[in-house]
């Protein structure tokens, strides 16, 4: 049975309404580049004996890489990817427990090096 003839028999009438385009309603998620600059990060600071565990989560608006130092913690750092700030401060952000904004940006590089320096005392 063909469309047209299952749209008659079900009694619908008047023309097909189209389907909105797929990117309207598809997740936001990490390209492949993306993924591997976050997780040489990741290997290094896993490594380091400072991060143990990460969860990637896909939603409409961003996609969010979330580092743990326990598994059972709150995430220490969530890389976020959010194309609707692109074009104004940046799709890239890094945002600790707290939800305190690290670096924002246009390159995810530049955005990740916030994560690699050594946070150090200032001994008075």
């Amino acid at each position: 049975m063909s469309f047209s003839a299952l749209r008659r028999a079900s009694g619908s009438q008047g023309p097909a309404q189209p389907n909105p385009p797929p990117s309207a309603h598809a997740p936001v998620f990490f390209t492949r580049r993306e993924l591997n600059q976050i997780l040489n990060v990741y290997g290094h600071k896993v490594a380091a004996g400072e991060w143990r565990d990460y969860a990637i989560d896909f939603g409409r608006e961003k996609a969010t890489f979330s580092v743990f130092r326990h598994t059972s913690e709150v995430p220490l750092y969530r890389i976020e990817k959010n194309p609707k700030l692109a074009r104004k401060q940046g799709a890239f952000s890094v945002i600790t427990a707290t939800g305190l904004i690290l670096r924002r940006g246009h390159d995810l590089v530049r955005v990740l090096e916030v994560l690699q320096k050594r946070v150090r005392l200032a001994a008075v």
